[in-house]
């Protein structure tokens, strides 16, 4: 099951990719084929809960059609202790994808971001962070300006403690700007208190100043580091830093707790598909089982969406908005399974 949906994502992957660069000459077939390889990884990672689901769906139905289980429940076994092996081998596997997937997905998935960027645009990311503070980049060709702040706002759009260097070319320094803040407005940095030095000129004092850019918001927002390209140990440093610089990092938290669930997601993956499959043939509707089973993983993924949503928008906390899911996905598990084996 896991080869064939790797091999469905791949090909309807490359085929979006094909549609995307089709109007880009300098796109050749390989590179696009490069971009999905790098990608795949990524997506399967997306849909391991539903591989897990349908696999165990198949598994358990095999079992029951053969009459595998009612040799099994006659020797005495209970649906826990046969389920046991399978909930084991469900959470290691989740810590392998966790520990060490994870890491590796995410750094193939930044390189088909960079990938991606280049080709579309040819420009790379604006903005970084990191234990200095943030910086910024903007300019043309003919001129440069690196911008450094100490503390920013969540969105990036009202720095702290600025230091802007202004570059001729990319690398021929002519002066720079100390400011106590300064803030995006609509095609110009709006200074406070800023102290411009320009050459070997003396230094001028400007309560207000101005100084012109090309960014805007959502090209600031839009290069802060997406969650997706960074790895599971990567994250807590990352968020501990942002959060200093002034960011909210509510993304790359919620990304967190979603990714550390990953091990309970999969043991509830295998409840949820015992409730829909351990069951005796003469009872009949095993069919319908089945198909109730997979709807329920659609919903899953529906009710994850939802739920992010809620904690992005700050409707929810982080912690209580990635776990819900999980949570309900092994209730539900269990709950079914109780009632099935002493209902």
């Amino acid at each position: 099951i896991g080869g064939c949906l790797t091999a469905l994502v791949f090909l309807v992957d490359l085929v979006e990719t094909l549609r995307r660069f089709a109007d880009k000459a300098d796109v050749t077939f390989m590179s696009m084929v490069v971009m999905g390889l790098f990608k795949t990884p990524y997506l399967m990672g997306q849909i391991l809960p539903f591989i897990f689901l349908f696999g165990a769906i198949f598994s358990f139905t095999q079992l029951t059609r053969n009459h595998e289980l009612i040799i099994v429940r006659a020797a005495g076994v209970s649906v826990w202790q046969f389920l046991a092996p399978a909930l084991l081998v469900s959470f290691l596997a989740g810590v392998f994808i966790v520990t060490i997937y994870n890491p590796i997905s995410s750094s193939l998935f930044k390189r088909f971001e960079q990938l991606k960027t280049s080709y579309s645009s040819g420009t790379e990311s604006l903005l970084d962070v990191s234990e200095d503070g943030l910086w910024l980049r903007q300019g043309t060709p003919e001129s440069q300006s690196v911008i450094h702040a100490l503390q920013a706002d969540g969105r990036a759009t009202i720095l702290r403690n600025v230091i802007i260097f202004n570059f001729e070319g990319t690398d021929e320094w002519i002066g720079r700007i100390d400011a106590e803040t300064a803030e995006l407005k609509n095609g110009f940095w709006h200074l406070k208190n800023a102290q411009v030095t320009e050459g070997s000129n003396p230094t001028v004092y400007h309560d207000t100043y101005q100084i012109s850019t090309t960014l805007t918001k959502t090209q600031i927002q839009d290069s802060f580091a997406n969650p997706d390209t960074m790895s599971f140990w990567e994250l807590p440093k990352f968020i501990q830093v942002a959060e200093a610089a002034g960011f909210t990092a509510i993304r790359h938290r919620l990304h967190f707790q979603s990714v550390l669930a990953t091990p309970v997601l999969l043991c509830a993956m295998v409840l949820i598909a015992a409730s829909f499959s351990l069951r005796l043939t003469r009872l009949g509707g095993i069919g319908r089982l089945i198909i109730v089973g997979v709807l329920f993983g659609f919903f899953l993924y529906f009710a994850s969406d939802v739920s992010r949503a809620l904690g992005l928008a700050g409707n929810l906390p982080v912690l209580l908005a990635a776990w819900i899911p999980t949570i309900i996905a092994l209730l539900l598990g269990i709950a079914t399974l109780l009632h099935m084996e002493d209902g």
